[in-house]
């Protein structure tokens, strides 16, 4: 039986030294019960109350490989403090043959050992409970009396000996040239700038960047509001700026955030290196114009008739192909029964081998055979004891290299149909009205785009996928349509 080990530990008051503490009594456990141990999960400093373990999380998908037989806890609360999310997570591993024990807990098999096991489950559980009101009552009572929690203090501030925030002589003033700069009028990236060229930098030493500064402009602990969950103290802490500069910076903020975006040179144009002229086979790039009206108006330009004039691809309007992907992508995403295919595809690719595997399964056989070459001959009636140190040698040598073939299967993330299904749904969410959702809906769906006098060409990012669209009095349209042509033919 093939077994893996999970560790963790969880907090502070626990020591690195738990870990191997753990592994090294899961490992006498299989020993002594003849388990194979094929490989372990160990998560650092993560709870088990929350799913946000990564090593565990990779172990529960590692299961659906049927590598493993058996998962090795120290004791049952390093699995789960949790009954339900406990049992949901074994019913998991039961359907896949794999079941969890405890190498501290003997627990029996059958009626008893389910209810022993619930029963350590719950004790475990009311411990967790009891644990996070203690320290809720105690982070809440800090709050009240304006102590940190714990965390990075905010730039301008640092934390005394009593754990309060106290105004940084040296960088608060800092603070007050960057609200004082946003209200006047700068924008953040010039305040970055700012900042680079006096070599001012975070707390813990990394450069200023524009996402800094949002987060700075709208922190009320600036203005003396101190705040934990549902606590707010107003004038909890020593305020860095007034409160009328603060309310200056929050309303220009929230005019900008409804002002039109400035277009990006490149990141506005969804189909970058996607995109190809249909005639000479090149890329088509974005660029913009004007006209005597001063209107802006954006193209996709074949690159080969922009540098080298070789190619005589009339440019096409930005809006109106991008429009005629997104509608397209679209209608993959809500064809069922396309996405019911592309989930096989998806699942059945995560079966391909690595470099690695070939190579010991060709192991693995050449030893096969030649155990089975020993075998026979000791059927024959020659056997010593030379023979014997060598059946001996290539056992060991097969039960090693299906171990390592085991560990290369566990490497390679796997995920069940009803992920890769969920995952391919989430694209359904998307706002394709803003750019981020079309990008990201084309990104994922779309491989290529061929563009030509009279067809648009395109290939999406699965097998055998091209759909072809007619392009209809496109001269005559000079490309102002801004809904996609109809579709001539799915081949």
């Amino acid at each position: 039986m093939n077994a893996v080990i999970y560790a963790r530990y969880s907090s502070d008051n626990q020591r690195e030294e738990s870990i191997e503490g753990q592994l090294r009594e899961c490992m006498e456990f299989a020993n002594s019960t003849g388990v194979t141990v094929v490989g372990n999960y160990i998560d650092r400093a993560f709870s088990a109350k929350t799913d946000n373990r990564p090593e565990f999380q990779k172990m529960i998908k590692d299961s659906y490989k049927h590598c493993f037989d058996m998962i090795i806890v120290w004791k049952l609360d390093r699995f789960a403090r949790n009954r339900y999310d406990s049992a949901h997570y074994k019913n998991l591993l039961k359907k896949n043959g794999v079941k969890v024990v405890s190498a501290k807990e003997s627990i029996a098999e059958g009626s008893e050992g389910i209810l022993l096991e619930s029963v350590l489950e719950g004790m475990a559980e009311y411990y967790s409970a009891e644990l996070s009101e203690k320290i809720l009552r105690g982070m809440t009572e800090n709050a009240l009396k304006g102590k940190m929690n714990g965390g990075q203090s905010p730039f301008g501030y640092f934390v005394d000996e009593d754990r309060k925030l106290q105004i940084d002589p040296k960088t608060a003033p800092i603070v007050q040239d960057i609200f004082t700069m946003y209200a006047d009028g700068k924008r953040m990236q010039e305040i970055v700038d700012w900042l680079k060229a006096k070599n001012i930098c975070t707390q813990k030493g990394k450069p200023m960047r524009v996402n800094v500064i949002q987060y700075m402009l709208s922190n009320r602990k600036y203005i003396g509001e101190y705040k934990y969950r549902n606590v707010v103290i107003p004038d909890g802490i020593p305020a860095i700026i007034s409160q009328e500069l603060f309310q200056r910076v929050q309303d220009r903020m929230v005019k900008n955030k409804k002002a039109p975006a400035r277009h990006k040179a490149e990141d506005d144009y969804l189909l970058t290196t996607k995109l190809f002229c249909g005639k000479c086979g090149a890329y088509m790039v974005g660029e913009s114009g004007r006209s005597c009206q001063k209107n802006v108006y954006r193209y996709y330009k074949c690159i080969t008739a922009k540098r080298k004039k070789s190619c005589d691809k009339k440019p096409v309007r930005k809006e109106w192909i991008e429009q005629v992907c997104v509608e397209k992508a679209l209608k993959v995403l809500n064809d069922d029964a396309l996405l019911d295919v592309l989930t096989d595809r998806i699942y059945a690719l995560q079966a391909e081998e690595n470099p690695r595997l070939p190579y010991l399964k060709e192991q693995l056989s050449d030893v096969e055979k030649k155990i089975t070459n020993i075998l026979s001959a000791i059927e024959q009636g020659a056997f010593s004891e030379a023979i014997n140190e060598r059946l001996s040698s290539l056992e060991k040598a097969k039960k090693d290299i299906e171990t390592a073939i085991i560990q290369e299967q566990i490497k390679r993330p796997f995920l069940t149909k009803e992920q890769i299904r969920f995952g391919i749904e989430k694209f359904k969410t998307l706002d394709i009205d803003t750019q981020d959702g079309r990008q990201r809906l084309i990104d994922g769906f779309i491989n290529a785009v061929y563009l030509y006098d009279d067809k648009i060409t395109i290939i999406f990012n699965y097998k055998d996928s091209t759909t072809m669209v007619s392009i209809d009095e496109y001269e005559s349209s000079d490309n102002k349509t801004k809904t996609a042509p109809k579709e001539r033919s799915t081949p």
